[in-house]
């Protein structure tokens, strides 16, 4: 059973990483990550698997988020559904290579350093705010079916909903930031779906995992951030689409960047 305290503490990670996830089409996992590493550690996990669990769990909690999310982007017309649907094969082909294989290969530290690196550059790109070429546009299907392997991938690795990796990508093919992000929320779905099959099969002989656990999914925690998760995601999406587009990418970059600090310390401490 969880503390009074603790559950609390979980409800108040689980609203903000859902406002973040309507407002910046990121899933919330680049918040959730850090603060479940912590939370698994003080509980006795040993440090390379609470990151493991941390990943896992953050990403199941995306299934729900995702969908609470995409429904108040959908209804503003925002989510370019013709890039979700040539994205999401390459994402399910991704996140099972990452989930079912490199995720149980990796040591902890390892994907806390890999978290802390692509969450970094992410924020760069964001930050630069580069105009793309007028004339570049989203690749063909093989192209954006490549695309989504990647982000199903990096995503599986780092316990994400991919928008790290799909907006700014979105963006530098000149997609609009604010149909960037729609889509984005909406590609989290599939993401967190297929990584969290692949963490419950992948976790399944592991020792050491605390009470509650379903693989690398810690079930508690994962119960009552996605509660409070759902509640917050239309709030967000409402916001995201008020603030100016350069306002937005560089509370995007902001937040990437302190998140990732948090990751590295991890990895470079455990």
């Amino acid at each position: 059973m969880l503390e009074p305290l603790l559950i609390a503490e979980l409800a108040a990670l689980g609203l903000f990483a859902g406002f973040l996830a309507g407002l910046l089409g990121i899933g919330g996992g680049m918040v959730m990550v850090p603060f479940i590493t912590l939370i698994l550690s003080g509980r006795g996990v040993a440090p390379d698997l609470s990151v493991k669990m941390a990943i896992a769990t953050s990403m199941a909690t995306i299934i729900f988020t995702s969908l609470s999310s995409v429904r108040a982007h959908h209804k503003r017309g925002a989510v370019r559904w013709d890039i979700v649907w040539r994205l999401a094969p390459g994402i399910a082909l991704g996140a099972a290579l990452a989930s079912l294989g490199a995720f149980s290969l990796l040591k902890g530290q390892a994907l806390a350093l890999v978290f802390a690196g692509f969450v970094t550059f992410s924020g760069l790109q964001m930050l630069r705010d580069k105009k793309p070429a007028p004339s570049r546009t989203l690749p063909g299907t093989a192209g954006q079916l490549a695309a989504g392997g990647g982000i199903g991938f990096l995503s599986g690795l780092v316990g994400a909903g991919g928008g790290f990796v799909s907006v700014p990508f979105m963006t530098w093919c000149n997609v609009a930031i604010h149909n960037a992000v729609a889509t984005s929320a909406a590609l989290g779905f599939p993401i967190a779906l297929f990584n969290a099959v692949g963490y419950v099969l992948a976790g399944q002989s592991v020792d050491g995992r605390p009470e509650g656990s379903l693989g690398y999914v810690f079930l508690p925690a994962l119960a009552v951030i996605a509660s409070a998760s759902v509640l917050m995601a239309p709030l967000g999406a409402k916001a995201a689409h008020a603030l100016p587009v350069k306002q937005l990418k560089r509370v995007f970059a902001f937040i990437l960047f302190a998140l990732a600090a948090v990751m590295l310390h991890k990895g470079l401490t455990a």
